[in-house]
């Protein structure tokens, strides 16, 4: 990787007013990288505060029933919910450390703005977090967290009042206080460094999975799957095994009413290269290359690019990435909640759905992962609804 960039895609696309920023960030990036104190605290906060290492679940009635073996990697179980605390607490570490008094963050389902939140309160920092209002009414309980905390939470009207215009209200907002603030990034996207920094404060979920498989059943998984919207939850899994050819890494889009509908949320699938929130990478755009809408049940999955280092594993063919449409996804909610007793987010549903629309592929001695990247209760209400047992 060189500045940033993963084949021809990442960089660092930014306003001027932004580029001393991302250089400062950089340089206090490489200086923790190489300080260990940083590192044990990171390690501290992750097991003693959000309680890693998250349990690696073999699922037994979904095994049976799909057959082959499925463990879940259960990020669901950390404190806040999700696997975003992972990457909150470390960029919230790396706040303090540049001595930011101000953390700012943009959100779609909500897990990541409660992350920031919760890592704001624990170190007494200011919290500012943009969420487009279609969300907000989506997420309602998320919002709630968020202001119990003590975050400000600020609702978007702009564009489609999603994630994407959550993420450019938050750039916005950074250019204009880049002295006294920090943006956590939520996901595996924007200027570089933020994709590697996110990259390497998720990884943790794949070294996880890679020594217990080695320490319980000596060998690797045959395959690992994850939902993929920035995708920081699926490269954190995929990261420590991409030079295992033998592990098969799958992720699941955001298929939305169907790709061939226009409604959906699916940039490997459907996308094309462009430049958007100062990367380049895969997304869905018209002819002209203005973004284009984007629609997905799941609030966190309905952004509409990738990270740059996924559009390369894609290039490449190094993974493989299917979309998943709303309706495979909730079946794959409820699904879950009754095979195994777990309630997962909707996000993590996709991955679900997608092991069991291919599960055919796999051997009863194959052993696959499915990253479980939060819990459901979220989401309960909005599928209620969708169901009509709620009104």
């Amino acid at each position: 990787m060189s500045k940033g960039r993963f084949g021809e895609y990442g960089g660092q696309y930014a306003a001027e007013t932004l580029m001393f920023a991302l250089t400062e960030l950089e340089n206090a990036y490489r200086e923790a990288q190489a300080d260990p104190t940083f590192d044990l605290e990171f390690k501290t906060l992750l097991r003693e505060y959000a309680g890693r290492p998250s349990l690696l679940y073999r699922a037994e009635r979904m095994s049976a029933d799909l057959g082959t073996q499925v463990f879940l990697k259960r990020e669901d179980l950390n404190h806040t919910g999700a696997h975003k605390i992972n990457n909150v607490l470390g960029q919230v570490l790396l706040a303090r450390r540049m001595g930011k008094k101000r953390v700012i963050a943009e959100t779609g389902a909500g897990q990541h703005g409660v992350a920031t939140a919760t890592a704001a309160a624990l170190f007494g920092l200011s919290c500012d977090v943009f969420m487009g209002e279609e969300d907000t009414r989506r997420q309602a309980l998320n919002v709630y967290r968020m202001e119990l905390l003590g975050a400000k939470v600020h609702p978007v009207t702009t564009g489609t009042a999603t994630l994407k215009d959550a993420t450019s209200e938050a750039l916005r907002e950074w250019s204009r206080r880049v002295s006294d603030t920090y943006y956590v990034v939520g996901s595996v996207v924007g200027p570089h460094p933020y994709p590697e920094i996110v990259r390497d404060f998720q990884r943790v979920i794949g070294d996880e999975i890679r020594a217990e498989m080695l320490d319980k059943y000596n060998r690797l998984p045959t395959a690992l799957f994850a939902c993929v919207g920035g995708g920081s939850n699926a490269i954190g899994t995929f990261y420590p095994f991409i030079e295992d050819a033998s592990v098969r890494m799958i992720g699941a889009e955001a298929g939305g009413e169907g790709v061939e509908t226009g409604r959906h949320a699916a940039s490997l699938t459907g996308g094309t290269i462009g430049v958007f929130h100062g990367m380049k990478s895969i997304f869905l755009q018209d002819d002209e290359g203005q973004i284009a809408p984007v629609y997905s049940i799941s609030a966190g999955l309905d952004y509409p690019g990738i990270g740059p280092e996924h559009a390369h594993l894609h290039k490449t063919g190094r993974g493989e990435y299917y979309a998943v449409t709303d309706e495979e996804a909730i079946d794959a909610f409820e699904y879950l909640s009754r095979m195994e007793g777990i309630i997962p987010a909707i996000e993590s549903a996709h991955a679900v759905a997608l092991l069991r629309k291919m599960h055919a592929e796999f051997k009863p001695e194959d052993m696959v992962v499915v990253t479980l990247s939060g819990r459901g209760d979220k989401d309960v209400e909005a599928i209620g609804r969708y169901r009509g047992q709620i009104v």
